[in-house]
């Protein structure tokens, strides 16, 4: 018997390749012939990054960079097969959680720190940059990015903006001659799971501005650099981003993405399983388990279990489910492709406990699901 064993992390708990370790030794246990495979999964947010160097035998490389509010921080990414492939998460440089509640402003946060891992990865010789653009504390269009990559942004007496979503009303000029020529030789993938345009009632300003600190003036504010932005933009290419599906993804990167990387938009959980060749494991296998921190209805919107599940019925494969808690709704998940779903929470505890006993209790709860597929087996012969 061979099974693939193909998890999210449980935040704040465990990474989705101790998660793997986990499962296999409760299986192992039941099963001890069985041989396994072990492919750490995410749906291109947090985890992202070290899913796929656990999944592909990468190596993490650390650098210094500017966070959102120009401080000196230590943020990582990923290179994969001989180092020509580079996996950025933009929240390690550039997110929302590098920021305490009251630093939250959109009006001045950057992007810069991004860019810095770019240019980083581009030294090291990626070829190929998977940019994963989840959970950002950025306005600014992508901006800073561009800026950490050799694009100057000016006013109208040729000098340099400040940063931050704010400072692109004074935008007169976008300057390429210091761009860097690498970016043209470079493939950029991004992963991007929504689907809104740069401006407008549903642009980033609007959606995600709030959640990074904006006020209600301040996203009209900030909608409005970003259309100006476009203009400019739009005339320097002569190709208009702004209305395009994700352009207003982690406050605009999706439009520098599209107009300045001719970046792909992806979504997460798609660019991740093409990369760890999930669909050449699980067609041979007889079980595939998947999990995540919480399932319930909103699993069904592109994250991981319902993308394994997706990959493992195209070849008939059961699948199971595994689940740090699970809600009320998470029934919905058995029309996408989980035939039934286990808790690892196994009695009424505080969240700390329940974080703490995760390992145990998944132990546990492995051998009992092996235990009960045993018997399964039993029946059926």
């Amino acid at each position: 018997m061979h099974i693939v064993i193909a998890p999210d992390s449980f935040k704040e708990s465990l990474s989705a390749l101790e998660i793997a370790n986990i499962v296999e030794q409760g299986f192992q246990s039941v099963f001890p012939e069985a041989t396994f495979s072990k492919i750490p999964v995410a749906d291109g947010g947090e985890g992202t990054l070290q899913a796929i160097v656990d999944a592909k035998d990468g190596r993490l490389v650390a650098v210094e960079v500017n966070d959102p509010l120009q401080r000196k921080v230590t943020a990582h990414y990923g290179l994969i097969d001989n180092d020509s492939v580079a996996i950025i998460e933009m929240a390690t440089a550039s997110g929302l959680t590098l920021l305490s509640t009251h630093e939250r402003n959109p009006l001045i946060t950057t992007t810069y720190g991004t860019g810095e891992l770019i240019r980083h990865a581009l030294d090291h010789g990626a070829k190929k940059i998977i940019l994963a653009i989840g959970g950002s504390a950025t306005n600014d269009g992508g901006t800073g990015m561009l800026q950490a990559l050799g694009a100057q942004f000016l006013d109208h007496n040729q000098q340099p903006l400040s940063a931050g979503g704010a400072a692109l009303q004074q935008l007169h000029t976008i300057d390429l001659s210091n761009f860097d020529a690498r970016i043209q030789e470079c493939e950029f993938e991004i992963a991007c799971d929504v689907d809104n345009p740069l401006v407008g009632e549903r642009g980033a300003s609007a959606i995600f501005g709030p959640q990074k600190g904006a006020t209600e003036e301040n996203v009209q504010t900030l909608d409005s650099a970003l259309d100006h932005y476009a203009d400019i933009a739009t005339t320097l290419f002569n190709e208009d981003h702004r209305f395009a599906r994700g352009a207003g993804a982690a406050g605009g990167m999706g439009f520098a993405a599209l107009a300045f990387l001719k970046g792909q938009l992806k979504p997460g959980i798609r660019i991740v399983i093409d990369i760890v060749n999930l669909a050449d494991a699980v067609k041979n296998a007889d079980l595939v388990i998947t999990g995540e921190g919480k399932i319930d209805r909103q699993t069904i919107f592109g994250k991981t279990p319902i993308g394994v599940a997706k990959t493992a019925k195209k070849f008939g494969k059961p699948v199971i489910g595994i689940a740090g808690s699970l809600g009320h709704d998470a029934h919905y998940v058995h029309d996408h492709g989980i035939d039934t779903v286990f808790t690892v929470t196994q009695r009424p505890e505080t969240l700390e406990k329940a974080l703490k006993d995760t390992a145990d209790n998944l132990l546990s709860l492995s051998r009992n699901i092996a235990i009960l597929y045993q018997l399964g087996m039993k029946t059926r012969g």
